[in-house]
């Protein structure tokens, strides 16, 4: 996840952390590779390189599979948080570090295609594909892989022992019963911060936001820089954040956040011990591309229609906590019984992100860091 965007993203406990850990994979692509690198007389690159974010992970036994099939190897970069990724792919734009990346999100999308880092391609199986996440239909230089909805978590123990009601919406974060309570990321350095400013900017208005966030700031919110930080050292409904003694039991994550806490949990707990405020969410895509300038291309494409087959899509919401996007795919127990399922997340149109994703991140730091 991200961001995610959230992807996005693109889309929570310090278990989680090393949960995610990265390494280089196994994986595969189709017989087409195959058959191409027969008819072009050379031979077909046995190792193909995804460049992600650093919460890519793939469960071993579905990687194996497809590495039986063609015998490719996926060599997996981590180039950390989402926007830091993109950035490097930016700078390295047609001489890229690898041959698909994956984890851009519909908040930093339009910095990645203006910059040119992603050639067309149509990815088998788009028809599995909901429409309204397919945002490059014209050039087909993405796909969607994931989404999710970044919200405002809540540590259930800690509002059950006040007797308070945990927040449901963004009015009710500004209210004085919350001060002090909240934490978030900079939208400059987190995709979660970003999207979550998106997501005011989204409900307030390109003016009302700004107010908001007056508001938040005489009301106590804290800022870091990354989810890590926020959610595992910060906040007190985490498992890292428990072990760290946080003490803000409000935080910008995710709506797919407490089913780790319970899969992570030791023991494992039968109801989640952190909630989700689902009139705070803004909605995430996440998508990959074959890179410009990708050495294995042919690789490139399989590894992609693999990332939306349905094998790897069931594989992604225990291993990347994110809600596949093809509609033949199915979620795990764990991930529907815990999880929440938000009905009206904020969105916004790419060409709006374009247009004022800068600019306002610019207006919130100095409104809110200053």
């Amino acid at each position: 996840m991200s961001t995610t965007p959230v992807s996005i993203k693109k889309a929570a406990a310090a278990a989680l952390v090393a949960a995610l850990g990265v390494t280089t994979l196994a994986a595969c692509g189709t017989d087409d590779v195959r058959e191409a690198a027969g008819k072009s007389g050379a031979p077909a690159p046995k190792t193909v390189t995804l460049v992600s974010h650093d919460s890519f992970n793939a469960s071993k036994e579905v990687l194996a599979e497809f590495t039986k099939q063609t015998g490719f190897t996926v060599k997996v970069l981590k180039s950390g948080d989402a926007g830091e990724a993109v950035n490097k792919e930016i700078l390295t734009k047609g001489s890229p570090q690898g041959d698909v990346f994956f984890g851009v999100d519909n908040t930093l999308l339009s910095r990645a295609l203006d910059n040119g880092i992603f050639v067309p391609y149509a990815a088998k199986g788009l028809d599995r594909l909901p429409a309204a996440y397919q945002l490059d239909k014209e050039q087909r230089r993405v796909t969607p892989i994931d989404s999710g909805d970044i919200c405002v978590n809540y540590d259930k123990t800690y509002f059950a022992d006040r007797k308070l009601a945990p927040p449901v919406t963004f009015d009710d974060l500004a209210k004085p019963a919350y001060k002090n309570l909240l934490v978030v990321e900079n939208p400059e350095r987190s995709s979660p911060g970003l999207g979550f400013l998106l997501g005011t900017a989204a409900k307030y208005g390109d003016e009302g936001w700004q107010d908001y966030w007056t508001k938040l700031k005489a009301n106590g919110v804290k800022t870091v820089d990354s989810w890590e930080l926020a959610y595992n050292q910060e906040f007190s409904g985490s498992a890292g954040g428990k072990q760290a003694k946080g003490d803000r039991p409000l935080v910008v994550s995710y709506a797919s956040s407490p089913p780790v806490e319970v899969l992570y949990g030791e023991p494992q707990p039968k109801v989640a011990p952190t909630g989700v405020s689902t009139g705070t969410c803004f909605r995430q895509i996440e998508f990959a591309g074959l890179l410009n300038g990708a050495k294995n291309p042919e690789g490139g494409k399989a590894l992609i229609d693999f990332l939306i087959s349905k094998k790897f899509q069931e594989d992604m919401p225990l291993q990347m906590f994110v809600n596949p996007v093809a509609k033949d795919a199915a979620l795990p127990e764990l991930f529907t019984q815990h999880g929440v399922v938000v009905d009206k997340p904020e969105t916004m149109t790419p060409e709006k992100i374009a247009e004022k994703r800068d600019p306002w991140i610019q207006q919130w730091s100095s409104l809110v860091l200053k």
